[in-house]
């Protein structure tokens, strides 16, 4: 996992993440600031180092001398051996309200250079000589990290073409959405995606996936949007992947801040989206993709807070994405936490955590160690004898009658404070919950219950599922059947006991397995260049 250090005021933004010879490069906004891009590599995506940064805001003037936003790194399919870093920018010169795409190149990923760009710094026509001869003398005389050469006959920085998108500050909403660049090769041809708004329909509706053709070596020609749904403002941070011939269009959405995806089987025909087209659940944001030898891998930064996302960000572990044979995209535990795997704890030894003179519950041991559990009325839990921090636990899970279950984790066996993930197994619905205990003479206010995320899947096997619970530093991850519901991160208890939670029903908990997990090596507080 990756963030910055706490109290820092920085936190980690959008990310983009390449894998080369067994390296997992990782390039990231740095927030609040945008001031440049990070680098960080990592030989197992979950521990990272920073190395020295890649781009940086302009020189005064320039086109991007504000902020830097979102980029993509892919090799260039015109030189082999180099690299190139579609980026956004923005200039002081617009107050921030127009969007555009540069473009840098990279021999090793690690030294950039700005490419020649069409911009020319006009300010201050009626400075004093002595000014515009200061100005002229701290230019830049070469291209680098931070300054580009002008061309007349560069395309750089890129625009929305107005026969297509929104590209003026009178339209729409009075600032140009054109960013999140993202380029791809079908093998004939390269394109570029951005995140751009077509200029009829409602105001709020007109969020698309502008689209532009490379037709010669760094030259692009506007196309018409490659989707347009009718009902996002945005769609942020788009990407193509191809599998087994079918297409994924995936795509972050302010609303509510979800990553999602539709299909196509093939690039210019409609794209389609699915009944459930949710990739990872609400504040999983900014998603962007990366093949390595295993697959396609997508990654996306977190936000603890909903309401503010340039605070207390981290990048959790990526998933692994699949297709099912129906053609769904799922979003699946990324392999490499097996290497945190440690030993096997015993799920045998379970126990009532509520104790009563007339309980109303009991424990049935069944064959080879399956456990039936059931609370005839009221609420009890059944915790393992071990208090955990970090593990995976997997079980089947089902269900009689049509009471209420769940699991409990990290819990304080006094105060019963700890992590509630309520399930429901007829409905398909996952929610967890921080439910604690607040200071003494609190009042009120001593009740700590925070809702966390919220979960959804399908089954035909209603009333049981198979399900995988991971716990691993303060990222939480659980699936059904394999595929991911929740994903997120919360530090509100480190430490404490795992178990299963009744209310009024019965529960069959067979094929337990729980394992515990390594600690990461890094935590949330930690800046990976110390």
């Amino acid at each position: 996992m990756f963030s910055e250090t706490d109290g820092s005021r920085k936190t980690i933004g959008d990310v983009d993440v390449l894998y080369h010879d067994g390296l997992y490069h990782l390039f990231h906004l740095v927030l609040p600031n945008h001031d440049f891009i990070a680098h960080a590599v990592s030989t197992d995506a979950l521990n990272w180092r920073r190395v020295n940064n890649a781009l940086f805001i302009g020189d005064p003037g320039n086109w991007d001398d504000l902020m830097l936003w979102t980029m993509h790194v892919s090799p260039d399919p015109h030189q082999s051996g180099r690299w190139r870093m579609f980026y956004t920018g923005l200039s002081r010169r617009d107050q921030g309200n127009y969007q555009r795409l540069g473009l840098a190149v990279s021999d090793d990923l690690y030294h950039w250079t700005k490419t020649p760009i069409h911009w020319e710094d006009h300010r201050g026509p009626r400075d004093p000589d002595l000014v515009k001869q200061a100005v002229r003398q701290s230019r830049s005389k070469q291209a680098d990290s931070r300054h580009s050469m002008y061309d007349p006959e560069s395309c750089f920085p890129l625009e929305p073409d107005p026969e297509h998108y929104e590209s003026s500050l009178d339209e729409g909403r009075h600032w140009v959405s054109f960013r999140d660049p993202f380029y791809f090769h079908d093998g004939t041809d390269g394109w570029l995606l951005a995140a751009g708004r077509v200029k009829h329909g409602p105001i709020v509706r007109r969020g698309c996936v502008a689209l532009m053709k490379e037709v010669s070596p760094g030259q692009f020609e506007a196309q018409p949007a490659l989707h347009h749904p009718r009902l996002y403002d945005d769609i942020e941070v788009p990407n193509v992947i191809c599998m087994d011939d079918d297409h994924y269009l995936i795509g972050s959405i302010r609303e509510d801040a979800k990553i999602r995806y539709w299909h196509s089987t093939e690039i210019g025909k409609r794209w389609e989206s699915y009944h459930d087209n949710v990739l990872l659940a609400q504040g999983n944001y900014a998603g962007r993709v990366c093949r390595d030898d295993k697959g396609w891998l997508l990654w996306n930064f977190f936000s603890m807070h909903f309401e503010d996302r340039t605070a207390e960000n981290l990048m959790p572990p990526p998933k692994r994405l699949v297709r099912t044979e129906t053609g769904l995209l799922r979003a699946v535990t990324f392999e490499g936490i097996d290497a945190y795997l440690r030993e096997t704890i015993d799920t045998r030894c379970i126990h009532r955590l509520i104790e009563e003179e007339d309980p109303q519950t009991e424990v049935c041991r069944i064959d080879e160690g399956d456990l039936k559990l059931s609370c005839e009325g009221g609420f009890q839990t059944f915790v393992f004898d071990r208090q955990l921090d970090h593990f995976r636990f997997h079980a089947t899970l089902t269900m009689e009658g049509i009471g209420k279950c769940g699991i409990v984790f990290r819990m304080d066996p006094e105060t019963r404070d700890g992590y509630y993930l309520s399930l429901d197994l007829l409905k398909g619905v996952a929610q967890l919950r921080a439910w604690g205990t607040g200071p003494d003479k609190s009042g009120e206010h001593m009740m700590q219950f925070h809702s966390l995320q919220s979960g959804f899947w399908f089954s035909e096997s209603i009333g049981s599922a198979d399900v995988q619970l991971i716990v691993f530093g303060s990222y939480i991850e659980f699936s059904i059947a394999g595929r991911v519901i929740l994903s997120l991160a919360d530090q509100s208890f480190d430490s404490g006991h795992l178990g299963v939670y009744l209310e009024s029903a019965a529960i069959e908990l067979s094929n337990a397995h729980l394992q515990r997990l390594a600690s990461p090596s890094q935590t949330d507080e930690h800046l990976v260049s110390g």
